[in-house]
């Protein structure tokens, strides 16, 4: 694990040794940062996003952004949650969040709009941040079925080390802010 800076500078979070930074291959949202394990389909992004109206309670902010994420994937009729919890303030640092609320989920995915669909478990993260108007939501894409039709089906060799849930408690755990600046002020 090691320090990556975000988004120019803006931010920073501590992500597994073990990754391509996408940016560097294809474009990238100006929103986003995202982060490809070399030998296995997993992802770690980071996205700002606007806020899910305040009004609504954090379970239905994070929940609304899954199901947002689940339709851009042609997920939407068979995506689920599985577990929903809250992050305790004191296990984050980055301080300017109201909350921070975590899921699991999984949806099944085609990839590059291929016939074959592989199951995915999805770890979000889900930042409030009222004070810029910003949710941050942290996807960890881990694909637990891949289908022998599908492009991504390869052999991984055994000796590779897997991105795992203390992986993105980590990135949760790590993320700050380091230049407010990124939100026009």
């Amino acid at each position: 694990m090691s320090e990556q800076m975000l988004f120019g500078g803006a931010f920073s979070v501590v992500l597994p040794d073990n990754r391509n930074d996408l940016s560097a291959v294809r474009q990238i949202p100006d929103n986003q940062e995202v982060f490809a394990h070399p030998h296995t389909d997993q992802s770690i992004i980071i996205e700002l996003m606007e806020a899910v109206d305040a009004q609504e309670p954090d379970q239905v902010a994070i929940k609304t952004h899954f199901d947002d994420l689940a339709a851009a994937n042609g997920a939407a009729s068979d995506a689920r949650i599985i577990h929903m919890e809250p992050v305790a303030k004191e296990n984050i640092t980055l301080e300017e969040a109201d909350s921070c609320w975590y899921i699991i989920g999984e949806q099944n995915i085609a990839k590059f709009n291929e016939a074959a669909r592989n199951t995915v478990e999805l770890h979000m993260g889900l930042f409030r941040v009222g004070k810029f108007s910003t949710d941050i939501l942290v996807t960890f894409n881990d694909p637990i079925n891949i289908d022998v039709a599908s492009s991504s089906h390869h052999a991984v060799p055994t000796s590779v080390v897997r991105w795992n849930t203390d992986n993105l408690r980590q990135v949760l755990t790590s993320l700050k802010l380091l230049d407010p600046g990124i939100f026009g002020l």
